[in-house]
């Protein structure tokens, strides 16, 4: 059951406090940071859910519990009075994803999974007054896709609205405050039947958009100034390319940096780069990749590995490089475990990250993940950018698309 302790911009949101994390771990983790919402017109607390289309969402579920130890915890569908869709609510650490799937061929979730595959439709924030949000979004020129309405059960009320985003994913804004019921009303409680495993990610790090060429700079000021969001970081050019292709992206975040998304746009090259594969096969803009918090990386691999899941390979190359050996100095463990898992590791004036990407998770060349694990550095892995986009394009290879 959801607990509720109120709004406090500069305290935990309550998947985090049900996950046991605290602000100095999720300091690591994510990066956090503290900010008054006060002067804020649009304050996010942070990241409510991730909520995905898919193909089948019972076999979705089950995958992510069997593969990646996730908690089922609600459930919504014909036996609730959903008539058009399943939904199972899955948790891991203060995580939540919404996996949702048509019951029929003329659903929402069933032709929106048609068009695109399977991938995330609605990024779900946490906010402690959605009327605010939303009258300053409408202000500012947004398209708001649901006006601020509440939604009650017998646990209580939950605030809901909804703004238009990049392509066809939107923005859910939640305040659920006054609610201690599973998920949203609606929903029932619905218990994992997987043997339970510890969490393998604690947390949601940020989540990556890819949007169409020249429309990286509109979506940016969309998030500056309809969300209020400011920008982290911005690579370009020679940063972000390799021999046959590139993209450029900036990186925008919410006041407390719980929400963080880099927005990629491709760049013209000699062959087809990894975000015009997307856009092509995801049939337009979309979120490219989310990129999950874990306080042990190598831990994380190993045990998804033995589940299954596939990794991106890095050569060994990348870890004999003397430039690379001395512009990371000393990490928690030697380069040689990293190498052994195929662990990516940065430095930058603030600390170093180690990061890993996995494969794409369905049957599209599209939506993956990445795990990471921050040790003082708030980047994004700058100086592995072409070690990752050279991996990836091995992979464009094999299936015909570079």
């Amino acid at each position: 059951m959801t607990t509720t302790a109120g709004h406090d911009p500069f305290g935990l949101t309550d998947e985090e406090r049900l996950a046991r994390l605290d602000l100095d771990t999720l300091e690591q983790l994510v990066g956090l940071v503290e900010y008054d919402d006060a002067a804020d017109p649009f304050p996010v607390t942070g990241w409510d859910a991730v909520v995905w289309a898919v193909g089948n969402a019972t076999q979705s579920a089950h995958y992510f519990q069997s593969a990646y130890g996730m908690d089922l915890v609600a459930y919504a569908g014909p036996e609730t009075g959903n008539r058009d869709e399943v939904a199972y609510v899955l948790t891991s650490g203060a995580v939540r994803f919404v996996v949702k799937g048509g019951v029929h061929a003329g659903s929402p979730v069933a032709q929106h999974h048609a068009r695109h595959g399977d991938g995330v439709t609605d990024i779900a924030l946490e906010v402690p007054d959605v009327d605010r949000c939303v009258d300053h979004a409408r202000a500012q020129g947004a398209t708001v896709l649901e006006e601020p309405h509440d939604v009650t059960d017998e646990h209580g009320t939950v605030r809901v609205a909804a703004i238009a985003a990049y392509g066809e994913t939107r923005h859910t804004l939640v305040d659920r405050s006054r609610y201690d019921g599973p998920y949203l009303p609606g929903y029932v409680e619905r218990r994992s039947s997987v043997a339970h495993r510890t969490p393998v990610f604690s947390a949601l790090d940020h989540i990556v958009g890819n949007v169409e060429l020249g429309r990286m700079e509109e979506w940016v000021a969309f998030y500056n100034r309809v969300m209020g969001f400011t920008n982290m970081a911005e690579f370009i050019g020679d940063d972000i390319a390799t021999d046959y292709s590139a993209l450029m992206s900036k990186v925008v975040a919410n006041g407390n940096h719980r929400v963080k998304f880099p927005l990629n746009e491709p760049s013209p090259g000699k062959r087809k780069s990894q975000i015009d594969e997307y856009l092509e096969f995801y049939g337009g803009p979309g979120a490219q990749h989310l990129a999950l918090a874990t306080g042990d990386i190598l831990a994380t691999v190993d045990t998804l590995t033995a589940q299954g899941v596939s990794f991106l390979s890095t050569p060994d190359s990348y870890y004999e490089d003397p430039d690379l050996r001395a512009r990371i100095g000393e990490v928690r463990v030697p380069v040689e475990e990293l190498q052994r898992r195929g662990i990516l590791v940065d430095r930058d004036e603030d600390g170093y990250l180690l990061q890993i990407f996995t494969k794409p998770i369905g049957d599209r060349p599209t939506v993956f993940f990445e795990f990471i694990e921050r040790h003082g550095s708030l980047g994004f892995g700058k100086g592995n950018f072409k070690a990752l986009f050279e991996a990836i394009e091995r992979e464009q290879e094999r299936r015909g698309n570079l």
